[in-house]
């Protein structure tokens, strides 16, 4: 049964826009930001996927954590997020964006009230998947901050099955404008992302492999078998329609978001200045 918590119904983009590499879908979540910002497009959400693989850094986050080497052959791109948090390494999964003007009742409020408004259509979505899903409220004083990867233990309002972290999220508020997005690992090992990272010693390294192992969960580990990028794009998209009275039209990019998309591309997301600012 549909439940609306209270919003009165409205309609929102749905842009399903596929695989793309690591600067290509930076730039298109800033570009849905700038567009709504100027009131040229509606509230957004976006589904999409990684190809090649990513290590995305937060916003703040030292460049030097970065195992360069590493990463070049493997063949994945490295990437600054717009968002803060920590590295994620994005491959064999589903990511979600929501874009909406900070007035729209769905994001009002603060950045946690906002959080909790969206996990709940998390969790519808991942309800559907035939999930127990939990929203985590830890205490920030057990929380290990110097780690670099950000699926070790999950932060306020994320989610998680088993008590393992499933879903991370991070957030960034411009010009009257909000952007979140998160991943939703589909299979894997949580702690690929280890080797494409620098440790002072061999010790971390491992220590930080078995605490993902402990604290990570991937949806098909949860399920107990294997899942499709579109049957979860679907169950997610779900849950947000039924948790947040959405009506999502299914939409494309604008002229004026693609002309953004590769400006923001050449000028920040593929560019040195950027990714090595720090």
């Amino acid at each position: 049964m549909p439940v609306n918590n209270g919003y009165a119904a409205a309609d929102w983009r749905l842009l399903s826009s596929g695989y793309n590499d690591g600067p290509t879908n930076m730039a298109i979540d800033e570009a849905l930001l700038e567009a709504i910002a100027q009131g040229n497009s509606p509230p957004t959400l976006r589904i999409y996927g990684w190809k090649p693989a990513c290590l995305s850094l937060g916003f703040r986050q030292s460049y030097a954590i970065v195992n360069v080497e590493y990463c070049h052959t493997s063949g994945w791109d490295v990437v600054r997020r717009p968002t803060g948090g920590r590295a994620i390494l994005h491959t064999d999964e589903l990511t979600y964006s929501v874009c909406a003007p900070a007035t729209e009742p769905r994001v009002r409020g603060s950045v946690l009230e906002s959080y909790r408004r969206l996990s709940k259509a998390l969790l519808a979505g991942l309800d559907l998947m035939g999930l127990s899903p939990a929203r985590a409220e830890p205490d920030p004083q057990t929380i290990p901050m110097n780690s670099p990867a950000c699926f070790d233990e999950p932060s306020n309002y994320e989610i998680t099955v088993d008590r393992r972290k499933l879903v991370g999220s991070a957030q960034m508020r411009k010009k009257g404008v909000v952007l979140q997005h998160g991943s939703i690992p589909l299979r894997g090992d949580p702690a690929r992302i280890v080797p494409a990272l620098r440790f002072n010693d061999v010790a971390n390294q491992q220590a930080l492999a078995d605490h993902l192992g402990r604290n990570a969960i991937t949806l098909e580990y949860a399920q107990g078998h294997e899942t499709s990028f579109a049957v979860t794009a679907g169950q997610l998209v779900e849950g947000f329609a039924q948790t947040l009275n959405l009506n999502l039209l299914p939409g494309e990019l604008t002229k004026e978001e693609e002309l953004a998309v590769r400006r923001l591309i050449a000028l920040k997301y593929a560019n040195d200045d950027w990714s090595k600012r720090l």
